[in-house]
C-alpha cells in the first residue's frame, strides 16, 4: 500500500485550540478526547445535551435549493444531539443570508429550517442574522438526555452499524464540485440530497449501542473516532452506499471507496453493538420496522480494514484531511490516488 504523506498540522491545531478554549473558559466536563458529540450539562437535577454547528458554502453544501439547503444545515445540528442519547428540545440559530438571495429563496430556506427542526419535535426560541456576499449558518441545539451514549464504549467483537446509506454528503459534494462537468449537468435538478432526522431509530440506538457517533465528517472518520477512543481496530466488509451515489462515483470515473472515505458526511448515527445484545437489537428492530446496516466489527489488532469485492484495502496509516488542501480537487485526487495503490 503506498500511503500520501502529508502534515495534519490544521487538523492538529484545530484538536489542539479547542483544549485550551476549553480550559480557559471552565469547561466542567473536560473531555479531552472528543468522547462526545454534544456537551452535558445539569439543570435542576436533569441531565441536558447542548450541541452548535457551523456551515458555509466551504461545506459543499449546493445552495440551487433553499428548502433542502434549509433542512439539511438544520438536520445536521440536530444529529449531534441523537448521536449523544438525547431528544432535541430546543433550537436557536445565527444566519447570515447571501445579498443575492431574494425574498422566495429566503422563505423557503426558513420553511427548511422550520420544517425540520418541528419533524425532531423541537422548540425554535429565536437567533440573529445578518447578511454578506456568502451565506453562513450556525445552527444551536439543545436536547434533554436520554441516555449515557458517548463516543467511548467499542470493545473487540462488537459488530458496527449505521442507519441509512453511506456518501449523500459526498454526493452533494460532488454535484456541486463538478457542476461544470457535461455528464453532470442533467443530474443537479433530479438528485435531491437531504438529510433525514433519526428520531425513531435512535430510540433503539440509545437502548442498545454500546457507542454512537454520527458520521459529519464522512463514514471512515465516525468509525475510525469510535476505534480510536475505544482502543480498537476494525474491519468492515459490508458498506451500504447512497445508490445515486454510486451512479455519480460511474460518471465521474471515480472509485465508490470515495463516498467511504470523503469527508463531507452524510449525518447518520453509527454505532457499536455488543454481541449479548445484538440478537435483541435485530429482532427489535424487526418488530418496528427499522432498518439499519452491519458495516463489520471492531477488532482487536487496532488495523483498520475495508474488505470490498475480495479486495482488501488496508487504512492503518490512512492521513488524509481536506483541510490540508486548499484544493478541494487535489484533495479527491490524493484520495483516489490512495484508493488505487492500496487495492492494487
Amino acid at each position: 500500500m503506498a500511503g500520501i504523506s502529508g502534515n495534519n498540522r490544521s487538523w492538529d491545531k484545530e484538536r489542539n485550540s479547542i483544549r485550551v478554549f476549553m480550559k480557559n473558559l471552565g469547561q466542567h466536563y473536560p473531555d479531552p478526547e472528543f468522547e462526545t458529540d454534544a456537551c452535558s450539562f445539569l439543570i435542576g437535577g436533569e441531565e441536558w445535551l447542548f450541541s452548535t454547528d457551523e456551515f458555509s458554502s466551504e461545506d459543499n453544501f449546493r445552495s440551487h435549493n433553499a428548502y433542502h439547503l434549509g433542512w439539511n444545515v438544520t438536520s445536521a445540528t440536530i444529529s449531534d444531539i441523537l448521536a449523544a442519547g438525547g431528544v432535541p428540545a430546543y433550537y436557536g440559530h445565527s444566519v447570515t443570508i447571501q445579498e443575492n438571495w431574494d425574498d422566495a429563496f429566503i422563505r423557503a430556506f426558513s420553511s427548511g429550517i422550520a420544517h425540520c427542526i418541528d419533524n425532531a419535535g423541537a422548540v425554535f426560541l429565536g437567533g440573529d442574522m445578518g447578511v454578506s456576499d456568502k451565506w453562513k449558518y450556525t445552527g444551536i441545539a439543545l436536547g434533554k438526555k436520554l441516555a449515557g451514549l458517548t463516543r467511548r464504549g467499542a470493545k473487540a467483537g462488537d459488530s458496527i452499524y449505521m442507519t441509512g446509506s453511506a456518501g449523500a454528503g459526498n454526493l452533494e459534494a460532488a454535484l456541486k464540485l463538478y457542476s461544470d462537468h457535461k455528464s453532470v449537468e442533467p443530474l443537479l435538478e433530479r438528485i435531491k440530497v437531504v438529510f433525514p432526522v433519526r428520531m425513531k431509530e435512535a430510540v433503539l440506538v440509545r437502548k442498545y449501542a454500546s457507542c454512537c457517533i454520527d458520521s459529519s465528517d464522512g463514514l471512515f472518520r465516525a468509525v475510525s473516532d469510535l476505534a480510536r477512543i475505544g482502543n480498537t481496530g476494525f474491519r468492515i466488509s459490508k458498506i451500504p452506499y447512497n445508490r445515486q451515489g454510486l451512479f455519480a462515483c460511474k460518471i465521474l470515473g471515480k472509485p465508490e471507496t470515495i463516498l467511504f472515505l470523503g469527508e463531507c458526511g452524510e449525518y447518520e448515527l453509527v454505532f457499536t453493538i455488543s454481541t449479548e445484545k445484538e440478537k435483541a437489537f435485530i429482532s427489535d428492530a424487526r418488530d418496528q420496522g427499522l432498518s439499519f446496516s452491519r458495516l463489520g466489527a471492531m477488532t482487536d489488532d487496532q488495523q483498520k480494514i475495508l474488505e470490498m469485492k475480495g479486495e482488501i484495502l488496508d487504512l492503518s496509516g490512512y492521513s488524509i484531511y481536506s483541510r490540508n488542501y486548499t484544493d478541494v480537487r487535489e484533495y479527491i485526487t490524493r484520495v483516489v490516488q490512495y484508493i488505487d495503490d492500496g487495492s492494487g
